[in-house]
């Protein structure tokens, strides 16, 4: 979420330079050809029956987690509530899950990181291993950049229809309140939206760890070809976007990733 422009030299600056440095960002108007079919969403209720009714959801043929650590993080405008299943599962099934901590998933991406990795630090110290991280939608975009920033304590990253080829790729409903979050962002932090360039040039990078994308072509929020990128491994289920935290698929595919040893050095 960066621009080209750089931030004012200024302690205060006025509502004019604030609104100044969200105007370029309205070129990102969202995906419009194709829009992703956002009426399919409301196939969450159905996902999370498949879910409890599953064989996977109660362990069964699931491997042991080995108290390996992971950490959690939800989607934009979500919290931890959204991913508290998953959670719930990986503790059942012998993980040492934790969740980020994230009430509302809306802050400028450099403000989000900064708790992040104070958690991901106190992870590793309590756990002397490296954690997993997995991320939904906006969350594994966090993810990724936190990996990058921390290699050596993260094992592997797993993202959830996480657009990690282009952020501004998704549907225009969300697109308007990313705008919303940049307003709001803007006139707290006194900032312009180009304080996350260092964040976008992160997560352009290669992934310094092992990454994995989890993605849905039935993806009613995020254009499922922003999921996708040369350098990173990408793995397709069937499903919808917000679903993702609850696809029986997702709980098969994180059964076979998370106890892999992925890193040998």
């Amino acid at each position: 979420m960066a621009t080209v422009s750089e931030p004012p030299h200024s302690k205060r600056p006025g509502r004019l330079k604030v609104s100044a440095s969200i105007l370029p960002q309205l070129r990102h108007m969202g995906r419009w050809d194709p829009i992703p079919p956002m009426w399919l969403e409301g196939r969450i209720y159905l996902e999370f029956l498949r879910l409890i009714r599953d064989p996977v959801f109660r362990g069964i043929d699931v491997p042991p987690g080995l108290r390996k650590p992971v950490l959690l993080i939800p989607g934009f405008l979500a919290g931890d509530w959204t991913l508290r299943t998953q959670f719930d599962w990986l503790q059942r099934v012998g993980y040492r899950p934790r969740l980020a901590g994230v009430s509302f998933n809306v802050m400028y991406s450099e403000v989000m990181l900064k708790p992040l990795l104070d958690t991901l630090l106190a992870m590793h110290r309590k756990s002397g291993a490296r954690v997993s991280v997995v991320g939904h939608s906006r969350g594994g975009v966090l993810a990724k950049v936190l990996s990058h920033r921390k290699p050596d304590l993260v094992e592997q990253v797993i993202t959830l229809g996480a657009p990690l080829n282009d952020p501004f790729d998704v549907h225009p409903l969300t697109m308007a309140g990313v705008h919303a979050a940049h307003l709001f962002n803007a006139v707290r932090y006194r900032h312009p939206a180009s304080v996350e360039m260092r964040f976008m040039r992160d997560l352009r990078a290669a992934p310094r760890v092992p990454t994995s994308s989890i993605y849905s072509r039935s993806d009613g929020v995020v254009n499922w070809k922003a999921c996708l990128r040369a350098d990173i491994n990408s793995i397709e289920v069937h499903g919808s976007h917000v679903g993702l935290a609850l696809n029986p698929e997702v709980y098969r595919i994180l059964a076979h990733l998370l106890p892999a040893p992925w890193r040998h050095d």
